[in-house]
């Protein structure tokens, strides 16, 4: 590992449980500094910020450079040689600087924290000792069609989790792990640290490690973090595909039991949901034909639930205006992302059950390349 810029990390006091950030960077010229300022205002700062450049093909390098001088607490290193992608510069990470830290922050490049979302982190492992992991609402800013139905979706999603209390995923994006679970998945046969290079979605598997080894998993309630959305169908479509694709390949790879039981009833409504409106419009074409299609008051009774359903969820979403409200009263927009995530669901089991595996995060990084220079 190459050495960018290095300062010596900082420890506030000797007998202080050590927090360590690692930001992952691949591509994130644009963001970085922001996302090491974030971290740099928390009300408890990390006693070690460690930024992560893998393969960056644009100017990360020297924007984290510029937004680590003069800070002793953060060390901007470069991985070489690396070809496990996020993964594989996270363990490069975590075995030379987060070994024996007590608390690792997971933050992507792109990603802003709240001031108060490390210290409290460090509350809820504190109160609540069979914690190994707390995960962050993450939302997207934004005021373009595509991102607030990404940021509705991701609102009810964690949501959903904070009310059952706990989830399958410790979301890279911002989130919060125990060391402690960590060096246990870093223990585990064939790893060179905690994180997996078999599975495109890493978080979610080392977050079933963890959840086997007893520990609990949660979304807190009080940390949101706010990342990029993705700007176009195309970046969206590569960046789903990738998620989807490794989850399906993860759940085959460990099987059905306690711990994925919720993830496989979710893929199964998936699947049926995009089964459903298929046959759906087969119906409507086919009434249509045939003649004996014939609109009756029934037919407004599903859409009027759906539509005040959405709109209740609205106002849950953080940040929301009013035009995340009526989105999701008119439920088009949204009745069109339900086509789009039928669209990925479906692609991604044909693709795991009858082609060729292939590189997801080249897939992806293709389909944001694509798309911004198509924008």
């Amino acid at each position: 590992m190459r050495v960018i810029a290095i300062v010596p990390a900082h420890n506030e006091a000797a007998n202080m449980k050590q927090i360590v950030a690692l930001i992952p960077a691949h591509a994130e010229g644009p963001s970085i500094a922001v996302t090491i300022e974030s971290m740099l205002a928390q009300t408890r700062v990390p006693d070690k910020i460690i930024v992560i450049l893998d393969n960056c093909p644009d100017n990360t390098p020297v924007m984290a450079a510029q937004a680590a001088e003069g800070h002793a607490e953060v060390t901007v290193v470069a991985t070489e040689g690396n070809t496990h992608r996020k993964s594989g510069a996270l363990n490069m990470a975590w075995n030379r600087y987060a070994k024996d830290a007590w608390m690792v922050v997971g933050v992507d490049g792109d990603t802003i924290l709240p001031p108060n979302a490390v210290a409290d982190w460090s509350a809820e492992f504190e109160a609540d000792a069979s914690l190994g992991g707390s995960s962050s609402k993450f939302t997207m800013p934004g005021t373009g069609l595509l991102t607030r139905l990404q940021r509705a979706e991701f609102s009810s999603w964690t949501e959903t989790s904070i009310r059952r209390g706990h989830t399958s995923v410790l979301a890279g994006t911002g989130c919060a792990v125990r060391g402690e679970a960590l060096r246990m998945a870093a223990g585990l046969p064939g790893r060179e640290g905690p994180w997996t290079y078999t599975s495109a979605v890493e978080d979610f598997e080392l977050t079933y490690q963890i959840r086997a080894a007893g520990w609990h998993c949660q979304v807190s309630s009080t940390v949101p973090a706010y990342t990029d959305s993705m700007k176009t169908i195309k970046a969206l479509w590569g960046q789903r595909m990738k998620w989807q694709c490794g989850t399906v390949e993860d759940l085959m790879s460990i099987g059905f039991n306690r711990l994925t039981a919720r993830d496989w009833a979710q893929q199964c409504l998936g699947l049926l949901s995009a089964m459903i409106r298929f046959c759906w419009v087969f119906l409507w074409v086919g009434g249509a034909i045939t003649g004996w299609l014939h609109p009756n008051w029934t037919w407004y009774v599903f859409p009027l639930f759906f539509m005040t359903a959405e709109t209740i969820s609205s106002f849950k979403i953080p940040d929301h205006d009013w035009k995340d409200v009526l989105i999701a009263a008119s439920l088009l927009p949204g009745e069109f992302f339900c086509w789009l995530r039928a669209g990925w669901f479906v692609a991604s089991w044909y693709q795991t059950l009858f082609t060729t595996s292939r590189d997801r995060w080249a897939a992806q990084y293709a389909a944001e390349s694509i798309a911004g220079s198509e924008a």
